[in-house]
């Protein structure tokens, strides 16, 4: 029987519409609504990225056509390849504000465990979207029935022409960022959020997949790496004098400072002192930053320069505990679920192997960005999460619907974690606690009215939705103080010698943009503006009472500066990395280089660049490499890497 016209033009037409509806769906799901505004902002300025999304889709219908020859198969694998990531992307910017990442396929069992215990719900996009993808697939099943057979030979090409052309698909457009640059598709290192909004989901996880592989340094060798180092110890023979004159290790003989005082790390989500925004114009009605003020005037104190700015906790944390950059690594990758697969060269391993005992407190889910696996690697012993903490007080439950633990439960938890250790061993110890209360997205509603701090007066121009949200997230930072007051109080009383180390891993947007920022004044509406990477440091002491303003670091800084300000005797690959800061550069995060009077540029000078490709060396060498570097250190007893040697 011989097919009519009307019919073959519709078999024809089908896969590419099928395609163009999913790609619809898809992003629908993913970003829980698809508007105008949607189409004018983001689908048609990056057109071409989308037009790759809706041609591998037609290209994957097309292979699973020749190959099955099952038209509804084809249409439903096609429909769940264009829409179960959507779903996925939309549940993870939820749980931890970062799209689906290609490397999340790596944790797959743990990230459903985090879905289950978070309690995530069906959408309607994705209620709609399942019955027009059945109905797409009954049409097809219509549409193609009484469709000749088709013979083995004219099969088999278009089965190899099809996956030619995904595989051209793939690998010449998708893995080539000189293709895809030409097609308007920019690499966004600092957000992977918002380069999932311009491009969307299927383009954006594709073009991440280049983000995989990393490439040794040019020149990576064993005696290179030990010419680095050699240089370093070197250097530290001939200092001109201390890094910080009035610092406790310069003002103090060696033979009586405090050899291993307890370290307790806290990193406050989203901290940063928010007070400054009143030399803009914006006032509030209490001291939100009383305590900070205060142990200003007796620690050393600065800001550190997060390699973050809207999410990517991990990052900054990564940099504090390691001495090692996340700008060497694949742009939106994640280093604990990717690379802290093994036990590597870190603070907690570091002193671990000096004698301390070594633990870690979050009031988040074990498995967020992997932590349970990472921290055993990195060197934490013992990892106390949320499902270890019971009677915690939380808040913010607008937006967070089970609540987030309070800073003061926070510091209750350090607290008891640090006598638990310290009844239970006479090693000196070292905590690192992350919060939770402050993370984003802000709104007034998050606390009651006479528990939120209030602004009093704020520039013509912010709507009401953004100063509601600025007092969202200075009633965090009021509280966030309070825990820095109450921890520094409790441990000025304690009998042996403690350092703590309290700092902020990253900026937020403050309502739906950047209008606290630029209609203040404080910065610009560039996620890449430094101002908006230099979050609020203290390293403060129950044994020194010196002021240091250090000013601005990299947090990857923040270790290596912590043992220098205090003395405490540091690896080597510390000592490169003091004197990097001491001779080259304030800096060198995601392309901007800080230099030492504190300006910033993007095109580093020569001699910068070979101190940056010298750190480089050493972390591709403790991370990726052959550990040449271990057994120069003392820490070649790390269970797990190789030595080189």
């Amino acid at each position: 029987m011989k097919t009519s016209k009307p019919l073959l033009t519709l078999r024809m037409l089908f896969p590419a519409a099928a395609s163009f509806i999913v790609l619809l769906l898809g992003e629908w799901i993913a970003r829980g609504s698809l508007t105008a505004d949607t189409f004018i902002s983001f689908i048609f300025p990056h057109f071409g990225a989308y037009l790759l999304a809706w041609l591998l889709l037609f290209l994957v219908w097309e292979l699973l056509d020749w190959v099955l020859r099952i038209p509804p198969l084809a249409t439903l694998g096609m429909a769940v390849l264009g829409c179960a990531p959507c779903a996925v992307n939309f549940y993870t910017m939820q749980l931890r504000g970062e799209p689906f990442l290609p490397w999340d396929l790596m944790q797959v069992s743990e990230a459903a465990g985090v879905a289950s215990a978070a309690g995530l719900k069906l959408q309607t996009s994705m209620v709609v979207s399942i019955v027009l993808v059945l109905v797409l697939t009954v049409a097809s099943f219509f549409i193609y029935r009484g469709r000749l057979r088709q013979r083995w030979l004219p099969r088999l090409a278009g089965t190899g022409a099809s996956a030619a052309a995904l595989c051209l698909l793939v690998f010449g457009v998708y893995l080539q960022p000189a293709v895809t640059q030409v097609l308007g598709i920019t690499p966004d290192a600092w957000m992977q959020d918002r380069y999932y909004r311009y491009y969307g989901v299927l383009t954006g996880f594709m073009t991440n997949l280049t983000n995989l592989e990393i490439d040794k340094p040019e020149g990576y060798s064993e005696q290179a790496v030990d010419d680095i180092l050699d240089n370093a110890a070197e250097s530290e023979k001939f200092s001109t004098g201390p890094m910080y004159a009035g610092s406790y290790a310069a003002t103090t003989p060696k033979e009586e400072q405090a050899k291993q005082p307890t370290i307790i790390y806290v990193m406050d989500e989203s901290y940063w002192d928010v007070s400054e925004l009143e030399q803009y114009g914006i006032t509030f009605d209490t001291d939100v930053s009383q305590n900070l003020h205060a142990l200003q005037q007796t620690s050393a104190y600065g800001r550190a320069y997060s390699p973050s700015f809207g999410g990517g906790t991990c990052d900054v944390e990564f940099e504090a505990l390691t001495g090692y950059s996340v700008s060497f690594l694949p742009s939106g990758s994640k280093p604990y679920q990717q690379h802290v697969t093994k036990p590597m060269f870190a603070l907690p391993n570091y002193l671990k192997l000096k004698g301390y005992q070594t633990a870690a407190v979050h009031c988040f889910w074990a498995k967020y960005w992997s932590r349970d696996k990472a921290y055993p690697n990195l060197g934490f012993s013992d990892f106390i999460s949320l499902e270890d903490m019971h009677g915690v007080t939380k808040v913010r439950k607008h937006y967070w619907t089970s609540g987030l633990v309070t800073d003061d439960s926070m510091a209750d938890q350090i607290i008891q974690q640090y006598e638990k250790m310290s009844t239970s061993s006479d090693k000196p110890i070292f905590l690192h606690a992350v919060t939770m209360q402050n993370h984003t997205n802000y709104n007034r509603d998050n606390y009651p009215d006479d528990e939120r701090v209030h602004v009093v007066s704020h520039p013509v121009g912010l709507k009401s939705s953004t100063v509601g949200a600025l007092e969202d997230f200075a009633t965090g930072i009021r509280d966030a103080d309070a825990m820095l007051g109450k921890l520094t109080a409790y441990f000025s009383q304690v009998d042996e010698p403690v350092i703590l180390v309290f700092w902020g891993d990253h900026y937020n947007p403050i309502d739906s943009n950047y209008d606290v920022y630029t209609t203040t004044g404080y910065a610009s509406g560039s996620s890449t503006d430094p101002r908006l990477h230099q979050t609020t440091l203290l390293m403060w002491s129950n044994y020194s009472q010196q002021q240091v303003d250090f000013g601005t670091i990299a947090a990857y800084d923040i270790s290596p500066v912590m043992m220098e300000l205090f003395g405490l005797e540091q690896p080597l690959y510390f000592q490169f990395l003091n004197r990097q800061l001491r001779v080259a550069s304030r800096s060198c995060t995601r392309g901007t280089t800080m230099n030492l009077d504190g300006t910033t540029t993007q095109q580093p000078t020569e001699f910068q660049q070979r101190w940056t490709n010298e750190h480089w060396m050493l972390q591709y060498d403790l991370m990726f490499g052959k550990g040449y570097a271990l057994n120069r250190m003392g820490v070649a007893g790390l269970s797990g890497m190789n030595t080189g040697k």
